[in-house]
């Protein structure tokens, strides 16, 4: 790089120097080497800067967290970064076979050392493109159930009832069925909890649901939308039916599921004495 900014100057300031055009030309020709290096680096910040602030306004179109478009920027820097080192040797006269070879070796080194990691890191990418959930959303991954606290690169954060956070990896979380609780009918921004009971054929099948309707009335009031409830099956000993609860903050789910359970459950054995 002095080279080259000494071989401008001699061209261009010094008057002393008489005019040689094949001299010069031979001279910038011996030299070409350092113009391509430049030129490349110029080109490599130019698409640095292009991408990086695309990548901007897209997560605030998105409404990405701060961390993923930092991650994402930084992930095109280095392949920015190892692209232009790899054609810099290039320019150099290092065989390209040596390049691949110990590119290949690197590659692989890193590559089976950080595997997991890098797995758990492609996962979350793949979380944010997809958006299976998001923050504040009530989900239900594998037996693990809560509200959604936070979402990075390699962990998924779940809020539990008990006010415990459950740190689930987003490898893991790909492998599993994810119930998602974000009601999406109606229009209006609800969360919809369903649960199964079971009751036995102790009470006929009108008194039985008198008191759920009973025990619906009182929720009614208190929440969004009428709790609906409705029967999945008969078997030889038993009903069984699910109840749907909406509600408008996920947080909510903590407290009206189980004051529910505890009403029906209360008001279906004092229906039995009463019968």
């Amino acid at each position: 790089m002095e080279k080259l900014i000494g071989l401008v100057y001699e061209v261009l300031i010094d008057s002393s120097l008489e005019p040689a055009p094949m001299a010069l030309w031979e001279t910038i020709e011996a030299n070409l080497i350092y113009i391509e290096a430049v030129v490349l680096v110029i080109v490599a910040i130019v698409i640095e800067r292009l991408i990086s602030r695309y990548l901007q306004r897209l997560s605030k179109r998105k409404e990405w967290p701060p961390h993923v478009t930092n991650g994402l920027i930084l992930i095109f820097r280095l392949l920015i970064l190892l692209g232009s080192v790899a054609t810099v040797l290039r320019i150099g006269g290092i065989p390209p076979d040596w390049l691949v070879a110990y590119s290949a070796l690197g590659g692989a080194a890193i590559g089976f050392a950080s595997q997991r990691t890098l797995g758990n890191f492609l996962a979350g990418i793949f979380i944010f493109i997809t958006h299976p959930f998001r923050v504040n959303d009530y989900v239900k991954v594998d037996n693990v159930e809560g509200i959604v606290d936070e979402i990075t690169f390699n962990f998924t954060k779940i809020l539990t009832r008990s006010n415990t956070l459950v740190f689930i990896s987003n490898l893991r979380i790909l492998d599993q069925t994810v119930i998602n609780y974000n009601y999406q009918g109606g229009g209006a921004s609800l969360y919809c909890y369903n649960i199964e009971l079971a009751f036995d054929h102790s009470l006929p099948v009108n008194v039985l649901e008198k008191t759920f309707d009973e025990v619906i009335a009182r929720f009614e009031k208190e929440l969004p939308r009428k709790p609906e409830y409705a029967q999945l099956s008969v078997g030889a000993f038993e009903r069984k039916y699910a109840f749907y609860l909406y509600v408008k903050k996920p947080k909510e789910i903590f407290t009206v599921h189980p004051e529910f359970v505890k009403q029906i459950t209360e008001a279906w054995e004092k229906a039995r004495k009463e019968k």
